[in-house]
């Protein structure tokens, strides 16, 4: 990995940006981009698909070998396959939305996919999203982000995304799970959801998405300066 080729890791709750800034970041820096939680909600799906119990993490986490991220038109690490199957639409769906946390929290799983991840990172030149990439999963990471904002803000930007009526049960039902969701990152036993002590907090409640993109690219150019700058030294 070269100095100015670094590892970018943000993280933060369902629908905080991270996925759309995180996309945006790694396009603007010429980076490869993965979403992690990809990689939990095909495995909550293939558990739902087999009537695998999703608390049982020993077999939830045997899932893992059958699941690959594969690159868009783009080359970003954002299609889900099974076996010949793509699946990224369906592991997004609702049900999935309601379980995979139950999935996330099983030791197992995270033991499972923090290799996976890790390796996909190692020659740098990448933005990793989810939930413990700055504390667990890359916590020597070049630069770390914590994307926030509030549960009603977060959960109005998956009704749009989904084309929802906002004063509808479905939109009520995103903001319990999106809540539920929280409740159950936060404390779970094992990589809780959680700045790293290191990380640029942004909170993105009527902040500009464009704003948002920016301040991640400075950090990331800032510290990539910093690291060609000390390599040249004798």
């Amino acid at each position: 990995m070269t100095p100015t080729r670094l590892r970018v890791a943000i993280d933060g709750p369902g629908s905080s940006g991270k996925s759309s800034v995180g996309m945006a970041v790694a396009t603007g820096l010429g980076y490869s981009f993965c979403d992690t939680g990809l990689l939990y909600r095909a495995i909550a799906w293939l558990a739902l698909r087999r009537d695998v119990a999703l608390d049982d993490g020993p077999a939830a986490a045997a899932l893992a070998a059958e699941v690959v991220l594969a690159p868009d038109r783009e080359g970003r690490l954002s299609r889900v396959r099974v076996g010949d199957r793509d699946v990224t639409r369906q592991v997004r769906g609702a049900a999935v939305d309601r379980h995979v946390s139950t999935v996330a929290r099983q030791p197992e799983v995270r033991a499972a996919l923090i290799p996976v991840q890790r390796v996909l990172a190692a020659d740098g030149g990448i933005v990793m999203v989810g939930r413990d990439i700055g504390t667990v999963v890359l916590p020597d990471a070049e630069v770390k982000v914590y994307l926030d904002a509030s549960a009603r803000e977060r959960a109005r930007r998956r009704t749009v995304e989904r084309g929802l009526d906002p004063d509808g049960p479905e939109a009520a039902q995103i903001l319990a799970d999106l809540e539920r969701r929280d409740a159950t990152d936060a404390g779970r036993a094992v990589a809780p959801l959680r700045p790293a002590a290191d990380a640029l907090v942004l909170v993105t409640d009527g902040l500009p998405f464009d704003a948002v993109v920016e301040r991640v690219v400075e950090r990331v150019r800032v510290h990539a300066a910093r690291g060609a700058g000390e390599g040249s030294r004798p």
